[in-house]
């Protein structure tokens, strides 16, 4: 990797200005593409967009754990549906990479949920850069489902034939759990190879309460929710390493998760990410987060 990450990159036939990028669940409804580009980000993904709007989970439903940079969420895929993102991502002004984050509804049954991210392939293809499937959100019912071999087989296909018949295909990138075994990852990097999509996005959040200094009796009140942040940054760094070694450095990687300085993000370079991006660290750094990282 070159020492200076303000160098521009060029992975899945884009070119990114430097390496740094905001993850998913800031900007849910590409309201802010304009102002959050101006703090030096080459890439904002938008989302997680749904084809119905949703008002997610009931509050509250997003805690910070000050102590550990760490939050713990369960907002449940929020937004105003695609209508809404396709209004917003038509106004925009500035000429950012915007990559979709794309999730069913939470009303949808799993064996409709093809039919949501199909119509969110379409309806956003023509405005969005990539796509990144989010079938790994701990915070809907079920979801997790959609990762088991058959169901994300499928899924992808589809996905992938569509993007044959663009005139211009869009890279789609997958986003995965950390809490996924060693053979469970394995299985979804056949699925990836098998389906030749662009690359992947590790990880999301994670179900686990791994490395908190706060009680247990606190943690047990704040409930279900994914973990970000600092905890989950060794995690994260390990599961990119694995993907790194086991794809021959084939497979570009978007490494999220404990993204809090620049050593941080050295860490996810030099274990075989391309790209990193930021939401915890951005929560708690501010934004002066991403200029320190990239110079």
């Amino acid at each position: 990797m070159p020492e200076n990450e303000a160098n521009p990159v060029e992975v899945f036939g884009l070119r990114f200005k430097n390496r740094v990028g905001l993850a998913a669940g800031f900007d849910k409804n590409a309201e802010y593409i304009d102002a959050l580009s101006n703090f030096g980000f080459s890439h904002i993904e938008i989302g997680a967009v749904t084809p119905k709007p949703q008002a997610g989970n009931p509050k509250p439903r997003l805690f910070r754990l000050p102590k550990d940079k760490a939050l713990i969420n369960r907002m449940g895929f929020n937004n105003k549906g695609v209508k809404n993102a396709l209004e917003n991502l038509r106004k925009r002004k500035s000429d950012i990479i915007i990559g979709a984050n794309i999730g069913k509804n939470t009303d949808t049954p799993n064996e409709s949920a093809n039919d949501d991210y199909v119509l969110l392939f379409k309806e956003l293809h023509d405005y969005v850069d990539y796509f990144t499937v989010n079938v790994s959100c701990p915070n809907i019912k079920d979801l997790k489902e959609l990762q088991d071999k058959e169901s994300l087989l499928e899924l992808l296909s589809e996905l992938q034939k569509i993007n044959r018949t663009k005139a211009k295909p869009k890279p789609v990138l997958l986003k995965i759990s950390p809490d996924l075994t060693w053979e469970q990852l394995d299985d979804t990097l056949y699925i990836i190879e098998q389906t030749g999509i662009d690359g992947i996005v590790a990880v999301n959040t994670t179900a686990t309460r791994m490395n908190l200094s706060y009680p247990d009796d606190k943690i047990k009140a704040i409930g279900n929710g994914g973990l970000s942040g600092l905890p989950l940054k060794d995690r994260a760094t390990e599961m990119i390493r694995y993907i790194h070694q086991k794809t021959n450095g084939k497979l570009p990687i978007i490494g999220v998760g404990g993204v809090m300085s620049k050593a941080d993000m050295q860490e996810k370079l030099d274990a075989g990410a391309i790209l990193v991006q930021v939401f915890t660290g951005f929560v708690y750094e501010g934004p002066g987060l991403v200029k320190k990282m990239i110079t």
